[in-house]
């Protein structure tokens, strides 16, 4: 059986912005995973619409755990967001994250490996930092809570994006790289 996937990570304008992408990039190099696309573009709003999809599943799904995050700090998403509705909050979210990553440069990079969907982001961490492990790449380079980006009304910076899952990836694959990008090569020690 093979167990080698693709999967997309974008380094977001805060981790560019930051210095760290080469730390970054490292990190994914030294546990064994192939770079087999790598640029930096800085993306329009059409293009990031596509990435933050403008469906009514994903907008509940944001929405809620925006909710959750208010009920456990006693806060009031009505009086903030000026709504309680999770789709309603989950575009609000969309919005935020849609301007986020269109704020500067991006490194999109497709990488490559066994299980490497669920490696990547075991790698990264929690999408809130705050509460990301120590070790993983939010855990030791991001500080930002979640809840105080959504009363900043902005998007959480969290340094890194990664697909989610396999069928993600094949969708993010062709969302963010031409073929003619992507190169496929062996690894020193792949044959072993």
């Amino acid at each position: 059986m093979n167990f080698e996937q693709k999967t997309v990570v974008l380094i977001k304008p805060d981790g560019v912005k930051r210095g760290l992408v080469g730390d970054i990039v490292s990190r994914f190099e030294r546990v064994g995973l192939k770079i087999m696309a790598m640029k930096m573009i800085w993306v329009d709003a059409e293009h990031v619409g596509k990435h933050y999809k403008d469906e009514e599943e994903y907008h509940k799904s944001v929405g809620v755990k925006t909710l959750e995050n208010y009920q456990k700090y006693g806060l009031d998403a009505g009086e903030t967001l000026g709504t309680k509705d999770p789709v309603k909050i989950g575009k609000l979210v969309r919005k935020w994250n849609m301007e986020f990553l269109s704020s500067g440069p991006v490194v999109a990079m497709l990488m490559s490996g066994e299980n490497a969907v669920e490696i990547v982001r075991k790698m990264i961490g929690h999408t809130f930092p705050q509460v990301a492990a120590s070790g993983t790449i939010r855990g030791d380079y991001s500080f930002e809570s979640a809840m105080g980006s959504n009363l900043a009304k902005r998007s959480t910076k969290n340094l890194i994006h990664a697909s989610g899952s396999a069928e993600e990836a094949v969708f993010e694959r062709k969302l963010w790289f031409k073929e003619k990008e992507i190169y496929d090569y062996k690894r020193i020690g792949e044959d072993l």
